[in-house]
């Protein structure tokens, strides 16, 4: 309760008194739509914004799950090799300085207007940088007793990986992937914004500001928060499950 009434309150308070700035001040709803006629939209829209998150999420998992696995064997491949290491990093530094914006349009170009696949090279290349970096980090950090138990044992490569280095990197891996959960979200969302199929929340909210429905616009901004805070909560509960000694106290 400590650390879940805390931000309950802030929230609420924060909600009343932008309901009373926005009624109080007469604020254009085009400008900042009031919470309560947000909220009316939430209910009235709520199968479409269910339908929506589903869409939006499917790819942003996919997204996820494809960028997480190629960070994974990337950094491996570069905990392993020196000069794969060095040069590697710079590579995902760049990949990670590409605008969503500048992407997304050349990918819905190179394949079908009714295709989801851009969406989600888009997400995956968005994840890869935060879960590659942490991991590469973790993998570098290995204990020399260890490292030493496992020369004396004769130990291959791919044995000293799996033995020592992956579970030892477990926390630097869902650091990234607490990053990389919510950074998937934005990324499918934002993708949706430059074409391809009109199912997710992006075309949503693009579609309902394009009518100057902005009430309805906001309530499909507040799925996307919803949809991101999922993904995160569920990487938490990933991290509990994976490393159950740690303590609660040393999970965010």
């Amino acid at each position: 309760m400590r650390k879940i009434l805390p931000p309950v309150i802030v929230g609420v308070v924060a909600l009343l008194l932008w309901e009373l700035f926005v009624t109080l001040g007469r604020v254009a709803p085009f400008i900042l739509p009031a919470p309560s006629a947000i909220g009316a939209q939430i209910v009235e829209q709520r199968r479409n914004i269910v339908e929506a998150a589903l869409a939006s999420g499917a790819n942003a998992l996919i997204g996820l799950i494809g960028g997480t696995l190629v960070a994974v064997l990337a950094a491996l491949a570069a905990s392993r090799f020196l000069v794969l290491g060095e040069v590697s990093i710079p590579f995902a530094a760049v990949l990670n300085a590409l605008p969503i914006i500048a992407l997304a349009p050349i990918l819905n170009n190179m394949f079908e207007s009714t295709s989801s696949v851009p969406r989600r090279l888009v997400t995956g290349i968005v994840v890869f940088f935060p879960v590659f970096l942490n991991l590469l980090r973790g993998l570098r950090e290995v204990d020399p007793v260890h490292q030493e138990l496992m020369r004396t044992y004769a130990a291959s490569g791919w044995t000293f990986a799996r033995k020592v280095r992956l579970p030892g990197a477990l926390p630097h891996l869902f650091t990234g992937l607490r990053q990389a959960s919510s950074l998937a979200v934005i990324a499918a969302v934002v993708a949706e914004y430059f074409g391809g199929l009109q199912d997710g929340l992006g075309a949503r909210i693009t579609s309902a500001a394009a009518l100057t429905a902005y009430p309805r616009a906001w309530a499909f901004v507040a799925g996307a928060c919803l949809l991101g805070l999922t993904f995160y909560l569920v990487t938490l509960l990933l991290e509990r499950l994976a490393m159950p000694w740690r303590s609660i106290h040393d999970l965010p």
